[in-house]
């Protein structure tokens, strides 16, 4: 991913993110060359990244043992008109962009097809997505029986990070009276997403 230095998310910056966002597109190669992906709930712990795959899908058969993947977890993302700036008044000299941001994991890719390994999973999974809530639904309230039959339906998946690379890009490079423009059209441009750039251009510009 090409982070220029403005844009490169700092280490707390990239475990705040990713502590926020909690599915990830799994992308491999398989051994014909087709790449494949594949959006799918993860954790990250330290330096794995642990989910799984409906057994089902063709994907996990194509990864072969320790091959290469890539984790590519993005934020919000949005077109920034070159119109909310207050440079292009004064001199016209102006593109638009695309604003957003994204960490991208590499490491080695392992299927894990086993019930236990994947019930760990799919428990950490539920409790992180369940622990705001008022009366939160546990794996242990459904049948024992039930449960494992539902692991047979997926596969687990364990990425061995061995690289990280955040990019927060928020207009960083422009003025502040052109980021400040950006920031009010977008959120008025009625867009949940555009809104959700905004606020995260306006912690940018403050911090």
């Amino acid at each position: 991913m090409y982070v220029p230095r403005a844009n490169a998310m700092a280490d707390p910056e990239v475990a705040v993110f990713l502590e926020a966002h909690a599915a990830a597109h799994l992308v491999t190669v398989g051994p014909d060359g087709r790449p494949d992906s594949t959006l799918l709930p993860v954790i990250v712990d330290g330096d794995r990244v642990v989910g799984h795959l409906a057994r089902a899908n063709e994907h996990w058969t194509r990864i072969e043992p320790g091959s290469p993947g890539l984790v590519v977890v993005s934020g919000p993302d949005a077109y920034v008109s070159p119109g909310w700036y207050a440079s292009k008044a004064e001199h016209g000299r102006v593109v638009p962009t695309w604003n957003y941001s994204e960490v991208q994991l590499r490491g080695s890719v392992t299927v894990h097809d086993d019930p236990d390994w994947v019930l760990d999973v799919v428990t950490r999974l539920t409790v992180r997505h369940e622990a705001d809530r008022e009366r939160p639904w546990a794996v242990s309230d459904a049948p024992p029986k039930y449960v494992r039959g539902r692991l047979r339906a997926i596969v687990g998946i364990e990425v061995l990070v061995e690289s990280v690379e955040g990019k927060a890009k928020l207009s960083q490079n422009r003025s502040d009276a052109d980021r400040e423009g950006a920031i009010t059209g977008l959120r008025s441009s009625g867009d949940p997403a555009s809104a959700l750039v905004a606020d995260e251009m306006d912690r940018a510009l403050r911090a």
